[in-house]
């Protein structure tokens, strides 16, 4: 018991000698300072996080500036023809920035010097151009001191259209829109090529197409900014196609012989309305259906018996209400075919007379075709007597049996050029 107790009095002096030791108190105190220093963040981390995000986006923006390099390099190799070539600048750009191609702008600073490497990055957000034409225009200009109005991608052996002067191409411009005033060609046209979207947006050519609608009434652009959305906006009737109106009813018939049932019919009728840009108008009623007279109404003069013939005119009411009057009457028959149906029946031959049909329509829109519905509100018939000049007017009453027009394009039409613009 006495060598133990004196084993626990020696340990506990060596531990109270080493917890008196200097040397030993001083390690402890600096791996505390050191290790407490670690745990802090230090003064100098966000300065290296900031260094870090400067690093990175000088790498992303000298990422851009090559894949805006290598994109225009791409499309130069294209405008040359070198389709391969092309595609392979095109993908080397693609992998450095995915979206390279929404951040260019296909535009040019005045002094530059060649083709490719000076074009300007767009500014804009939405990266959309206000004013295509003068965007066009400015591109034409600097590209050469004497621009044509496009060059041809593939060398070719036969003259190109570009040769031609500026004049003769309008001329043939003229000759796409045609006398039937076929302007969806000519904004078909327009997606060639810069110099022909330029071409497409001459304002004599809209203009002129203007006063073919409008006649006099259109010797002002204003209040719409050119000619051309005069066009696409006025109120107008088309001419690329047909006015079709479908009416159907039941009808009573008569009672059978024995009396035990009376039976009933299905009547089922179209009207046809076919305008012309000179004022011209063809109507007919008739139970054919669209398949087989829609074709016959393509010339003016038709050869059947019961199309009406005659003119229309537009007209713009104080509401804004654009409304279009037409008269129209039965063709007059030659001399000799009239002699020819009369000449058995003169003694009880009927007065002569004739019969002009006056139709009043308002033009609307229906969704997103624009003045594509015709609704009644006139139609009465003039009677005119020839003997005693006396006139008779019959006005009908607008029930359900008047159902509105509704426009059919038919591109049978405007397939053919008679005479230019």
């Amino acid at each position: 018991m006495a060598d133990e107790n004196a084993d626990i009095g020696g340990t506990l002096e060596d531990e109270d000698e080493s917890s008196d030791d200097p040397n030993l108190l001083l390690e402890l105190n600096v791996f505390r300072a050191q290790w407490m220093s670690e745990l802090k963040p230090s003064p100098g981390t966000s300065d290296r996080l900031q260094r870090a995000r400067g690093v990175k986006r000088t790498q992303d923006i000298a990422r851009e500036e090559k894949a805006t390099e290598l994109f225009l390099r791409a499309v130069q190799e294209e405008q040359n023809g070198a389709v391969y070539e092309a595609i392979k600048f095109y993908r080397m750009a693609m992998q450095l920035d995915p979206d390279i191609e929404f951040k260019i702008n296909y535009s040019r600073p005045p002094d530059a010097d060649r083709g490719g490497g000076n074009y300007m990055e767009d500014s804009d957000t939405d990266g959309e151009i206000e004013d295509l034409l003068t965007y066009f225009e400015q591109q034409l200009t600097l590209e050469s001191s004497f621009p044509k109005i496009c060059t041809p991608e593939l060398e070719a052996t036969q003259t190109h259209i570009s040769a031609l002067p500026r004049e003769i191409l309008m001329y043939i411009f003229r000759w796409v829109v045609s006398s039937e005033l076929d302007m969806r060609a000519l904004e078909q046209l327009s997606l060639v090529c810069r110099g022909f979207y330029i071409s497409a947006r001459d304002p004599e050519i809209w203009r002129s197409a203007c006063l073919r609608v409008w006649g006099r009434n259109c010797t002002k652009v204003v209040p719409f900014k050119s000619w051309r959305e005069m066009f696409l906006q006025r109120p107008r009737v088309r001419f690329d196609g047909v006015y079709i109106s479908k009416t159907s009813y039941i009808r009573q018939g008569e009672e059978s012989l024995d009396g035990f049932y009376r039976a009933w019919h299905h009547v089922e009728y179209y009207r046809y309305l076919r305008f012309f840009p000179d004022g011209f108008v063809l109507m007919l009623t008739t139970p054919e259906d669209p398949l087989s007279v829609v074709p016959r109404l393509r010339m003016r003069n038709i050869r059947m018996d019961s199309v009406l013939v005659g003119h229309f005119r537009l007209s713009q009411e104080t509401d804004n209400q654009t409304k279009v009057f037409a008269v129209v009457c039965k063709k007059k028959e030659d001399k000799a075919t009239e002699f020819q149906r009369n000449r058995f029946c003169r003694r009880n031959q009927a007065p002569e007379a004739e019969h002009a049909f006056h139709v009043g329509l308002h033009l609307t829109s229906r969704g997103r075709q624009s003045f594509s519905k015709l609704v009644w509100i006139h139609h009465s018939c003039h009677i005119t007597y020839k003997l005693t000049g006396e006139t008779v007017i019959t006005t009908f009453d607008l029930d359900r049996m008047y159902t509105p027009f509704f426009f059919a394009r038919v591109k049978s039409y405007t397939a053919f050029s008679e005479q230019p613009l």
